[in-house]
Order: C-alpha cells, then structure tokens, then sequence
C-alpha cells in the first residue's frame, strides 16, 4: 500500500479549518489502498497525530524527521510516498511547503513554488490574470509600514470597498467598508493578519459563484458550479463556517454561462500552471464573470465547495483522490 501523509495544520488563522479538511481527506480516501496518515504543522513543530477516523489523539504523537519527512511509529520508520498538502495559508500555499518537498523529493498533492506563491498573492495573481484577459476588480496593494489617505483611496476605488490581507484566507480580518471612516480601522485589522500586506478592492455587485478543476484520467476537468448566496453582508467567516449561506449546486445561471465559466476556469488553471484541484471564485456582473481569487488549497469538509460539486458531477471523491495522487506524481 503507499503510504499518503496528509499535511495539515500551518501558521495561519486557517489551522482549525485546515485540520477539519485533513479530517475530510481522510474520509475520502480509499484505505484499501493507502496506507494515510496526518501530519500536523505549526512553527517548528512538525508531528504525526494519530487519528481514528473521528477524533484526534494529541496524547499520541510523533515528531517528523525533517531530513526525508518520516515518522517513527511502534518502532517502525514510516517514508511516505505522496504528501496532500491541505494546509491553508502559510507554509503550504505560498510556496514555502512545495520547495522543501522538491528538495527532498517528495511527491505533493498542489501546485508548485512558483503557482502558490503567485496565487497566495491576491493582487500579483489578479493583476496577472488581468493581462491574460480576465475582468477583475481594481485594487491597490499597500505593504507593511505603508499608508494610504482616505480621500485618495476612495476617489480611486469608490464605496464601498473591501480590505482584507493579501496573502489570507477564510475572510479573516476582512471588512466590507462602507463608509470613509471605517477604511483606516479595516487597514490596520488587515495588516495585524498574516503576512503584512493588505489588498484593497473595489466593490463588484453581482452573483458569487464558484468553479473547481483538477486534472483527471480524462484530462482537465471543471466541476459544476456552485452560487454562493450569504445571509450575512458578504461571504464572511459567519457565513463560511457558521452555516449562514445558502450553497447551491448547480448554480442558477445558464447552460451557456455555465460552459464559459468552466473554460474561464481550465484556462486560469493553464495560465498559472495549476496542480491537483483548485478553485476559482467569481461574481457575475451583467453576465460577465469577474475574477475574485484562486485557491489552490480548497476546504475539503465534508460539506465544502469541491465535494459539493464532485457529488453534484456524478464523480466518486475516491476516484478524485485517485487522480490527484497519480497526476501528483506518485508513481
């Protein structure tokens, strides 16, 4: 059987989200022929939790050897074959994780150096994407240390705006402002989240839709879609873990809308030379799709988007699992 690590864990807000998509991850693998195990990341400590398929057991745990990623259990050296990187956040979607599993050789689940740190980047991945003809929103970057003056930012971006950090995820210290007064407050809680930087977006009014795509047996491979109708004000942290969202699969848009989507999709997955799944949000603005992000390590709950979406397609998330092993390069 090969041996699969499920890395997990990170640095980020996202740890508790990324240890429930390990969770998912493991329940969609077929353990008639791997052999799982998840891994746990945080700082500089790096361990096998064990797991029974419901709870972990923090009181059983083994370091990893950072020389090839092993672990030692029962006496027994375990040298894992492919790595699923479910980490969200940092070290395992800007890069940092992919070239160390390069370095030693590691087979991994997503997207390689320069793909994860392209797309942890908002704004380098949107302005990249821009060029290659996908409408996305204006923006402005703004690095820790640096400012910008209120008047400036919303005679060029208009309210309302959305601020969040560059490089997070989940809608963490993300804030939806509304009127001029809030904008300062919503940059400093932006800069305090990861990294530093902070995007600042204008407001796109439409349909939130989202894409999945992977590379199959068959070859790409875009999902059905999903439309994403919050109850809160925006798809915030509320709504994305508290239930207060309605999720619908397929989305309610046209066969012809959905088709475009999905070339949009595969396309952006070529353009940034995407691995395993991805997926690509978007709002719908007078039958125009615009770009929101790219996420090359989706939420794999349960419940999340791509297991909506592989269900809603027919496809067995096994079969998924599969292919994103295969095509990952274990052999």
């Amino acid at each position: 059987m090969k041996k699969i690590a499920i890395v997990a864990g990170g640095d980020s807000s996202e740890y508790v989200v990324s240890l429930r998509s390990a969770q998912g991850i493991w329940s969609f693998m077929d353990h008639t022929k791997y052999e799982t195990h998840i891994l746990v990341l945080k700082g500089q400590d790096w361990k096998r939790v064990e797991y029974n398929g419901t709870d972990y057991d923090w009181n059983n745990t083994q370091p990893v050897d950072r020389n090839d990623f092993s672990v030692v259990v029962g006496g027994q050296k375990i040298v894992f074959d492919f790595a699923y990187i479910i980490i969200h956040g940092t070290p395992g979607e800007n890069g940092i994780l992919q070239g160390y599993f390069d370095l030693i050789g590691m087979p991994y689940s997503c997207c390689g150096v320069l793909a994860a740190s392209l797309t942890c980047s908002k704004y380098f991945c949107n302005k990249y994407l821009s060029t290659m003809g996908i409408p996305v929103a204006k923006s402005v970057l703004l690095h820790k240390g640096e400012t910008i003056e209120t008047d400036a930012c919303v005679k060029e971006l208009g309210l309302p705006m959305f601020v969040k950090p560059n490089a997070g995820g989940s809608s963490y210290a993300t804030t939806k402002v509304k009127e001029a007064g809030q904008l300062q407050q919503a940059i400093t809680d932006a800069m305090n989240e990861a990294t530093g930087e902070v995007i600042i977006e204008s407001f796109m009014q439409g349909t939130e839709i989202t894409c999945g795509c992977y590379t199959s047996s068959q070859g790409l491979q875009a999902l059905p879609i999903t439309e994403v109708c919050p109850k809160t004000e925006f798809f915030d942290v509320d709504a994305k873990y508290n239930g207060a969202v309605e999720e619908i699969t397929p989305a309610r848009i046209s066969d012809e809308l959905t088709k475009q989507v999905q070339e949009t999709t595969k396309k952006i997955y070529r353009y940034i030379g995407a691995k395993g799944i991805i997926r690509v949000d978007y709002i719908i603005i007078d039958g125009v799709p615009h770009l929101l992000e790219v996420n090359t390590t989706p939420g794999m709950t349960a419940t999340s988007f791509i297991p909506q979406q592989v269900r809603c397609a027919g496809f067995n998330i096994s079969d998924v699992m599969d292919d994103v092993i295969s095509f990952g390069g274990c052999k």
